[in-house]
């Protein structure tokens, strides 16, 4: 591989950076504004799909952030209660699996939510060695709460797509779940 700069040869590495260089010492990575959030920068059409997808997901969570902000609980808080209240009496591990998230990521945001009132932990009459997840009446009040408050928002956030381009959008964000979960699944052993 040549270098852009000095078209000398160069050895290249799996991170596409040279030898004794860092993958964050790359040029093409520094100048890469839209990544970082520079203002007035935008996204090459040529962008590698990796990187779009990692800055679309990292935008899209931010906006869940912003408009949860207030409601008494985080975003990654709601994600919890909002699947206890469709899966009610979970266990944790499979709060975890489910919301894929680590099982030390669920004990600590279980933790708040208890501490709060919205979650109760209760053990399973049928193995008391099990611990299942419940929402409270508080619980499912913010639930409640936040989709009236959210919902409006998130509706039209997604306005500016032409409908011609859905059937291939969404071809595509199905397929990205379903291939994630796999990859999630497979780096947790399952």
């Amino acid at each position: 591989m040549l270098d852009r700069v000095t078209e000398t040869p160069q050895a290249s590495r799996a991170d596409g950076a040279p030898d004794g260089m860092s993958m964050l010492d790359r040029p093409d990575v520094n100048a890469a504004g839209w990544v970082w959030g520079d203002e007035g920068a935008k996204a090459p059409p040529d962008a590698p799909l990796s990187s779009l997808m990692s800055v679309a997901t990292r935008l899209v969570g931010s906006y869940i952030g912003c408009v949860a902000n207030g409601m008494g609980a985080s975003a990654a808080g709601f994600g919890v209660m909002r699947l206890l209240a469709a899966r009610d009496g979970l266990k944790s591990s499979e709060v975890a699996a489910r919301g894929w998230w680590t099982a030390g990521t669920v004990t600590s945001l279980v933790d708040t939510l208890v501490r709060d009132g919205y979650v109760e932990r209760r053990r399973d009459p049928g193995d008391r060695r099990v611990v299942r997840l419940y929402l409270t009446e508080q619980g499912r009040h913010k639930v409640a709460e936040s989709i009236e408050r959210i919902a409006p928002k998130w509706h039209g956030v997604f306005d500016y797509v032409d409908p011609a381009d859905e059937p291939a959008i969404r071809k595509f964000l199905v397929g990205t779940i379903e291939h994630f979960g796999k990859l999630v699944g497979e780096e947790r052993g399952k």
